[in-house]
């Protein structure tokens, strides 16, 4: 079986098509987080905010419709939640990270290199970051696109 590689799988699938607001280019020493989400979602700020506390690189753009940006970066209909944002290696290497998902799963994630989309937090999971954060809090997430498909379980928050 041929593996794809990062680069080939985000442009056959055109998950990483979520563009981001222009402004100044962040250091590549650090993970950048391009997040998409409405300007009234407290819980969205609340998450990026603790993303630049974890040591990523935050970008902000608000949008009122945040539809399109989840079509864009191809999230499955059921793994949606509030806010969207594209995690960018310094590498180069790029996923779509959809939701509350964890900082954990998150480096997780940069460390394995899976052959995946993204990964997603479905919902508001209470507990997790922006949501009333709890380290002891238990909810999934899920990868997708590439080898993960539709979806299929990547981490469970407060199970380490």
């Amino acid at each position: 079986m041929t593996l794809l590689t990062r680069r080939a799988l985000i442009a056959a699938t055109g998950a990483a098509t979520l563009v981001a607001a222009s402004g100044p280019v962040l250091a590549a020493a650090s993970p950048t987080l391009s997040v998409v989400k409405s300007p009234t979602c407290g819980c969205c700020t609340g998450w990026a905010e603790m993303a630049r506390e974890a040591g990523y690189a935050v970008e902000t753009r608000d949008v009122d419709d945040i539809t399109q940006a989840k079509v864009d970066a191809g999230v499955p209909d059921d793994l949606w939640s509030c806010h969207t944002a594209m995690l960018t290696a310094p590498d180069g290497r790029a996923y779509v990270i959809e939701g509350h998902v964890s900082f954990e799963a998150m480096d997780r994630l940069l460390a394995e290199a899976p052959v995946v989309a993204g990964l997603s937090a479905p919902g508001m999971p209470m507990g997790s970051p922006g949501m009333g954060y709890d380290p002891a809090a238990q909810y999934d997430m899920f990868a997708f696109g590439g080898a993960a498909g539709d979806g299929m379980l990547f981490e469970t928050a407060g199970m380490r």
